[in-house]
């Protein structure tokens, strides 16, 4: 099933109660390699000029809009945590667990046994859910901004924490740019210059679809994850980390950790990248993950 005329490349793929709304570059009989994006971000967080790429290497490229999150469908019928929920680890209306059923789901819609992994932020934990669950089904694994769930490593700072439980969300595009603007100034890579390319996305995003209380249940399955680190032990999957070693949301203590708890896993820092893909290290990025498979 196609979308409206606003949005022609998208697809759907009903997963269970779910209706899950993706995209895909590339020629479907190669390689796949399948983006998982972070909290509160739609698809569109992996830009098209990556993707692009990671096609052009020859290969079959898949992104998706996480359910609660853009045009995949929105969990409204299940409340919104609030700050205190969400601090306290209370009230989660679904785990990472059901997260990466879903996008397993997907994979099963589109009769693809096994993917090269590539997860992000929130999408990283997922990912490695993911290939703890059915590690048969994942060829490489590369992660970025992201942790094993431990509460030793990877924190946020406590202003990181509070803005992402704000519970204000912008009622308009502009405020909506704005907000994604403020927030990125706190969170981004400083001296990279992606800010118009972020108040672009935003607007884009606004127009698809705006759902705030979707991030926030996003946020509550991510406070309430488990700590991964032994089980990540006995994965046997090549795999590199990812990460920006100013990162104030995902601290690079966390990429550390996940790249000394998965046997052989190499992990790459950036000195002043925080927690977002700057456009100057989208090549890096698309270097990486290529890298890893062709290794593999």
């Amino acid at each position: 099933m196609t979308a409206d005329d606003r949005w022609p490349t998208i697809r759907y793929a009903p997963v269970g109660d779910l209706t899950l709304a993706y995209e895909t570059f590339g020629n479907p009989a190669d390689p796949t390699i399948l983006l998982v994006m972070g909290l509160g971000a739609q698809m569109l967080g992996w830009p098209d000029e990556l993707c692009e790429s990671l096609a052009a290497s020859g290969h079959h490229v898949i992104r998706f809009d996480n359910r609660d999150i853009g045009l995949s469908t929105h969990l409204d019928h299940l409340p919104a945590p609030s700050t205190p929920d969400l601090l306290l680890r209370r009230s989660t209306p679904y785990r990472l667990t059901d997260m990466a059923n879903d996008t397993f789901g997907l994979l099963d819609h589109l009769g693809i046994e096994q993917v090269h992994l590539v997860g992000t932020s929130m999408g990283g934990f997922i990912s490695q859910t993911m290939a703890l669950r059915s590690p048969e089904r994942i060829r490489t694994l590369s992660l970025s901004m992201t942790s094993t769930g431990s509460r030793r490593v990877g924190q946020p700072t406590a202003a990181v924490l509070r803005r992402l439980a704000r519970q204000n969300p912008p009622a308009s595009r502009q405020a909506a740019m704005d907000d994604t603007a403020a927030t990125y100034r706190i969170i981004g890579s400083p001296g990279h210059g992606d800010e118009d390319k972020m108040r672009e996305l935003a607007g884009i995003s606004w127009d698809r679809s705006s759902n705030p209380n979707g991030r926030l249940r996003q946020l509550a399955a991510i406070m309430a994850q488990p700590d991964r680190t032994a089980a990540l032990r006995t994965l046997r999957i090549p795999a590199v980390v990812v990460h920006g070693l100013s990162d104030p949301l995902v601290a690079a203590s966390g990429g550390l950790a996940l790249a000394k708890a998965i046997s052989g896993a190499t992990f790459v820092g950036y000195h002043g990248m925080g927690h977002d893909l700057p456009h100057s290290r989208w090549g890096d990025l698309s270097a990486s993950i290529v890298g890893l498979i062709d290794r593999a």
